[in-house]
């Protein structure tokens, strides 16, 4: 079995998937992150369930009205890697200040 780590809107997720389907499972991770992205933009602030609900219906539409999913475009891979660093530290800083939030 192959591990996957998706970024879906902002957060990651670490899915496992048989060995091969990888660059599958990338694709659709990455059409689920335009999609909840969407779906965020259009309807404002959703709690991350709600978000990936609306994500999975215009998914589902535009395959009930058979028009074509468009995948997304690949992402630079050095700007994923840029982009994976910045969140580790993003979330870094965030668990510090919920530590001294706890300590005060």
């Amino acid at each position: 079995m192959a591990e996957v780590e998706l970024i879906i809107a902002g957060r990651p997720y670490r899915v496992a998937c048989r060995n091969g389907e990888e660059d599958n499972l990338h694709a659709a991770g990455a059409l689920v992150d335009v999609k909840s992205r969407e779906a965020l933009s259009g309807l404002g602030t959703l709690s991350e369930s709600r978000q990936l609900l609306f994500a999975a219906l215009l998914l589902a539409d535009q395959i009930v009205d058979g028009r074509e999913v468009e995948l997304p475009k690949a992402l630079d891979p050095a700007l994923a890697e840029r982009a994976d660093r910045m969140a580790e530290r993003l979330e870094s800083i965030a668990d510090a200040l919920e530590q001294s939030g706890r300590d005060a």
